[in-house]
């Protein structure tokens, strides 16, 4: 035992060197610290020194604080005033900036990093004010001054100068304000100066830095050089791996909605455009990039020495802050100029010269011209950037002259099978390019009208990609990805309208929220729908008006009614029932849409909001939608009719008795709301179905059957009238259609359920007898030539769900082509299996093997070429053994990080979770080791898992299982929610319950129909 220590308790040897240890690891941090403070200091005066003009106000020196900025003062404290408002005042408008940016990042350096500048914002002064309010946030500023007013005439020098008497921050507002000695006089022109500095951090918004690797580059700039010498974490015995992995950081922006002012002090409303000088300084080895050309690249040193890349960019358009842009980086990029347009795709040097962007590049340039011609206007920049990002959270932005990507959506490989991969580019490229004249031309006034952008941009986008990929149909393709997801949602409580009151919209927690799927896909639908009843010729005519009547300039969607009833009120071969704007609002101004109600009897059609059953009790509203119909009368289109009431009788809509009389409405899909057919014209349309399916197009069987499943789970119809539709499958040759009821008879969150119900066999004989005709055409396709299905779009994207289907119901021959196809990739890894149905023939290859089957997939999994998809297949793939001790082996697994990382511990237990014999062992795994997954992972696996059992949960003996072990181990107000969603759970099983044998009933019935 060591001496007695002076305060009277024994201290051993080994406490004593940790305590010196912990000592010195304290001094060491203190002196980081005080390097990094210097460092702050350093960069101070440095930044003033290259920054011009200077500041005429005190300077940090003169008020005493050494070297650092002073810090305003809070604005907490200060009495009502215009800062209390959430919009800017309009006293001044922003006319030009002049902006330098320093993100101060060296090769080696390590974090944290920060960048900083100063800002020259030329204003007019639209009315007297003493008072300066701009947009700042998370930016220390100092140097506040104010030249003016500017003289007129060439030169505009300035005549003087206003003194700051005060430069303070509302940090609930997000402003800076700056208190002027004397008031700025309304009708001069005015230059306000900031310095600022900021945090460059990687959060992926404002500006940011992101890191990424690059392999077999020349060179290495950022970090830690990796050189693989030994088997990597994720790598598997047998295949062998030397390479150099180089770690690279790059410094990019994301500005919209209100990410502006964390970068530089500004004018942050979208309305508020002006023009930018740009100067952007950096390290010598990059390139820096911004919404303009390079005109000047000079050098500059810092205190060490140390020289800095100095580059000036010309003068923008001008734009809404949201759209200033700038990405330092080290990247290659190839580029063809169009029309007078340079375009260049930039991204890591291994994919550029791998070819990844070879097919970006091959469709941008048409699009552009396709636009251009469309609108008849001009593309105004003589340059256009694509950055493929490789961290990139906003997936995509328009930014002018400069659009970012994340980097899966810009390149392509062109080793890829999967060919929906190369359509999703290029339906995102073609959106940013729609933005282009829908965004940065015209702009909304205020983020209420957001859809103005984003809708129309949605709108183009599939325009444009079904322009340059013609084999993409535009009528499914347009249904598929934005009018049906976007017609689930809207049912809900939850849903919003498109357009709202300015004053409704403020905040950026609030503007974030408004990029959701009713921005972008009800707006797209919104203006599909209006492009009909227009005509494309007077749409497009409309839209050239109104694009050229506000380039440059900002707008609320009454402009856009304008310029389209103008176009209107031209000609005489559209006749509308109400103004634009009345039909228009009736869409945008009110959340939801109406099911129309035929009866065919009478020909009366009403119109109500259409509710799902959760929420018709809870809603009070009485919208009435002006709604254009279109319709087929025993196969032949008839003339467009208005129901602009609540109900309205159309006598041409009266049918008779004969079975070969019938009507569809809202033909190929052009409308915005579902269709309820009375029960005997519901039956009718079943069996013009059976007798000739292409009697009606293709995109309206989908949404008949789609309609009648959504109007039966919301209690409109009896859900046997939807079963009815179903009858006629065996003469359906389009998976577009066989995807949308596999989904709505099976979903995939009950497949491991449904099996265990009276129900599977009954569900078997029928749905096999109708899928055989279709199934034997594409596995003769897949044994023989898989490329074939590669030019259709839907084909590739929806086989898999089919297929499955097919294994799932015990198709031997289905069984037969898993295995064999495995198989075969067993004996050759090169050998692989085709991408479009991989997820499901490694599940059952897997299912229907042994633990060596397993072992290979595990392989896969560990491969060094394995892609994240090839790893996700994988992960599924290994959850699909019906081998008890294969799945307690897999769930140990998840344990090792050094055979699983982390982050796929979640996604193991809910693959084995989803199972139907893993259920029981995945709860008993998270049970037993609950301890040690909530010291890595907290509640997070619960909550998932929850997610999954409660498919499961019948019984009050379940949810008391379950709740006892939730209540041992999450806390109060979880458990609260836990109970909720348990209860709730259970009953919607006991109506699933309810529903299946409705089913099975029906399906004994008229099994052999």
């Amino acid at each position: 035992m060591g001496p007695k220590a002076a305060s009277g308790f024994y201290l051993g040897r080994k406490p004593a060197v940790l305590l010196a240890l912990l000592l010195a690891a304290l001094l060491l941090a203190l002196a980081v610290l005080g390097a990094l403070y210097g460092r702050c200091l350093q960069e101070a005066e440095e930044l003033r020194a290259a920054a011009a003009p200077a500041s005429p106000t005190a300077g940090p020196q003169e008020e005493g604080a050494g070297c650092c900025p002073p810090t305003p003062s809070p604005g907490s404290t200060r009495p009502p005033g215009v800062w209390d408002e959430p919009r800017l005042p309009r006293a001044l408008l922003p006319l030009h900036y002049e902006l330098r940016l320093w993100p101060r990042v060296s090769p080696g350096q390590p974090g944290p990093f920060v960048f900083c500048g100063q800002v020259n914002i030329t204003v007019r002064c639209a009315q007297d004010t003493a008072t300066v309010l701009l947009h700042s946030s998370e930016l220390e500023l100092w140097g506040a001054a104010v030249r003016g007013p500017l003289l007129e005439g060439p030169g505009g020098g300035a005549g003087g100068s206003v003194e700051v008497a005060e430069l303070w921050l509302d940090e609930r507002q997000e402003y800076a304000v700056l208190e002027l000695r004397r008031s700025l006089r309304a009708g001069g022109r005015y230059v306000l100066q900031l310095s600022f500095r900021g945090p460059l951090s990687e959060d992926l918004d404002g500006l940011f830095l992101t890191r990424y690797t690059d392999q077999g580059q020349s060179r290495h700039l950022f970090g830690v050089e990796k050189l693989s010498s030994e088997p990597a974490e994720d790598q598997m015995e047998g295949f062998p791996v030397a390479c150099i992995v180089f770690l690279f950081m790059l410094i990019a922006s994301q500005l919209e909605p209100t990410y502006a002012r964390t970068v530089y002090p500004c004018f942050d409303e979208p309305a508020m455009k002006a023009t930018f000088n740009i100067i952007i300084v950096h390290h010598p080895s990059y390139v820096a990039l911004s919404n303009m050309p390079a005109i000047d690249t000079s050098e500059m040193k810092d205190e060490n020495g140390s020289l800095w890349t100095v580059t000036t960019f010309n003068t923008t358009l001008k734009m809404s802050t949201y759209l200033t842009a700038l990405v330092v980086c080290d990247f290659d990029y190839i580029t063809r100029t169009e029309r007078g347009n340079e375009i260049r795709i930039w991204g890591r040097k291994e994919a550029i010269k791998n070819g990844h962007a070879d097919y970006a590049l091959n469709i941008t340039g048409p699009l552009f011209s396709f636009l251009e011609d469309l609108f008849n206007i001009s593309y105004p920049l003589s340059k256009t950037d694509l950055v493929a990002l490789p961290d990139f959270a906003a997936g995509a932005m328009e930014n002018w002259g400069l659009m970012t990507f994340q980097e899966s959506t810009l390149m392509y490989i062109p080793r890829d099978q999967f060919g929906s991969k190369k359509a999703m580019i290029c339906l995102i490229v073609s959106h940013e390019i729609g933005h282009q004249w829908f965004g940065n031309l015209v702009t909304m006034n205020w983020w209420n009208d957001l859809w103005l952008n984003e809708g129309f941009a949605s709108y183009f986008e599939y325009i444009g990609a079904s322009y340059v990929e013609p084999r993409l149909p535009l009528n499914k393709f347009f249904y598929y990805h934005m009018l049906q997801p976007v017609l689930r949602e809207d049912k809900e409580i939850a849903a919003r309208s498109l357009s709202a009151r300015e004053e409704k919209i403020n905040g950026t927690f609030s503007l974030v929220g408004l990029f959701d799927i009713f921005t972008y896909s009800k707006g797209a639908s919104i203006v599909w729908m209006l492009s009909s009843f227009l005509t494309e010729r007077l749409f497009i005519k409309a839209l050239s008006s109104y694009l050229k009547a506000f380039s440059f300039s900002s707008v609320n969607q009454d402009d856009l009614w304008t310029h389209i009833q103008m176009v209107v009120d031209a000609q005489n071969e559209v006749h509308l029932p109400a103004s634009v704007k009345k039909i228009m609002d009736s869409w945008t101004c009110q959340n939801g849409f109406p099911v129309l109600t035929l009866n065919l009897s009478t020909g009366i059609i009403s119109q109500k909001q259409f509710y799902n059953k959760r929420t018709e009790n809870n809603t009070t509203y009485n919208y009435t939608w002006i709604v254009p119909i279109s319709w087929i009368r025993n196969g032949s289109a008839q003339p467009l009719v208005w129901l602009d009431k609540s109900s309205k009788m159309f006598p041409e809509m009266q049918i008779s008795d004969s079975e070969h009389d019938w009507i569809l409405l809202n033909v190929n899909m052009v409308g915005y709301y579902r269709v309820n057919y009375d029960p005997l014209h519901l039956k009718r349309l079943a069996q013009v179905l059976e007798k000739d399916p292409k009697a009606i197009p293709v995109v309206n069987r989908l949404h008949l059957i789609d309609d009648a499943f959504t109007l039966a789970q919301a209690g409109y119809i009896e859900i046997e009238y939807a079963f009815e539709l179903t009858k006629y499958l065996a003469k359906e040759d389009e998976m577009f259609v066989w995807y949308s009821v596999l989904s709505n008879l099976i979903p995939d969150n009950l497949e491991n359920i449904l099996n265990n119900y009276e129900l599977y066999p009954f569900l078997k004989k029928y749905l096999l007898k109708r899928m055989l005709p279709i199934y034997h055409y594409y596995a003769s396709i897949i044994r023989q030539n898989v490329d074939t299905l590669a030019d259709d779009y839907f084909d590739q994207i929806h086989f898999e769900k089919f297929i499955n289907t097919a294994c799932w119901l015990g198709l031997q021959d289905c069984l037969n082509l898993s295995s064999e196809l495995y198989t075969k990739w067993m004996e050759n890894p090169d050998h692989e299996i085709p991408f479009i149905i991989k997820r499901t023939i490694c599940c059952y290859g897997v299912a229907m093997g042994s633990d060596k089957e397993w072992d290979f997939a595990w392989k896969m999994y560990n491969h060094h070429n394995s892609t994240g998809i090839d790893k996700d297949i994988m992960l599924f793939a290994m959850s699909c053994t019906r081998e008890s001790w294969l799945l307690y082996r897999y769930l140990q697994y998840s344990l090792n990080n050094s055979l699983l990382s982390s982050d796929n511990i979640s996604i193991v237990i809910s693959n084995v979770a989803a199972t139907e014999i893993g259920q029981r062992i995945a709860w008993e795994f998270v049970t037993e080791n609950w301890l040690l997954l909530n010291e890595r992972h907290r509640n997070g696996i619960l909550q998932k898992l929850l997610g999954v059992m409660e498919n499961f949960v019948n019984t009050d003996l379940q949810i008391q299982e379950l709740q006892l072990f939730y209540n041992t181990t999450l806390d109060k107000d979880l458990q609260i929610a836990t109970t909720e969603t348990l209860q709730f759970a259970k009953f919607a099983n006991k109506e699933r319950r309810k529903l299946i044998a409705r089913f099975t009933d029906w399906l004994r019935k008229n099994i052999d129909d």
